[in-house]
């Protein structure tokens, strides 16, 4: 199988977990349009969704899916969306697609968060993809600088502007032992919005694809 049928076959998979008359919360990137593809052929079932970036929202709306605005949904009872790395406690790096922020924010509100990717995106260490970290524009150098100082090496995300007006840096050379406490360490820098770390809202399941078939991990 192709990496991209094992991504159709995770997305698929997640229909497993979204409950009739609910609002469902989407995610972003390749893997999760395959689930927005497998979610339009129950739309009927469902109210709607709740997107966590423009790119899916187009998406959900070419398939006439309802989207709401997160502010207008008091709970979720599920996020399906995709991971750059996921390690064996759940523990994620997301952000590939520049959308963490958002996604962060609609995990936090969901009830279960469910993983999905292909098999490639298992790791025993989170750090060898890139960490994200989206950045308000003016604190761009300082925010660097800080990241140097902790021996990290950023780079600055060439002619990318997140949803949200923001740029992003990518932190190089990471193996991330605490994922949680350095997900704390770098929120914690003014002038970040957030890390593409999700390890304090961690998944609940995820939906691995193989050769062999999709896999399911549990919390």
């Amino acid at each position: 199988m192709t990496q991209d049928e094992l991504k159709k076959a995770v997305g698929w998979a997640a229909l497993d977990y979204v409950t009739p008359c609910t609002i469902v919360g989407v995610g972003t990137g390749s893997t999760a349009a395959h689930f927005i593809d497998a979610l339009a052929s129950i739309k009927h079932q469902i109210e709607g969704a709740v997107s966590s970036s423009e790119a899916s929202t187009a998406k959900l709306k070419e398939y006439r899916i309802p989207v709401f605005d997160l502010n207008e949904v008091d709970q979720l009872a599920v996020y399906v969306d995709g991971a750059d790395e996921i390690n064996r406690q759940m523990e994620m790096i997301k952000g590939g697609g520049a959308a963490l922020t958002r996604e962060k924010i609609i995990a936090a509100v969901a009830d279960r968060f469910i993983c999905i990717a292909d098999a490639s995106k298992q790791v025993d260490v989170l750090g060898n993809f890139p960490l994200p970290v989206e950045v308000i524009p003016m604190a761009r150098a300082y925010v660097s600088r800080e990241l140097v100082k902790l021996g990290w090496l950023p780079e600055y995300r060439q002619n990318v502007v997140t949803d949200n007006g923001n740029i992003i840096l990518d932190v190089h050379n990471l193996k991330i032992m605490e994922p949680i406490k350095l997900e704390a360490a770098i929120n914690a820098l003014p002038g970040v919005v957030t890390v593409g770390l999700f390890a304090a809202r961690c998944a609940d399941v995820a939906l691995i694809g193989t050769p062999d078939g999709v896999k399911t991990i549990k919390k």
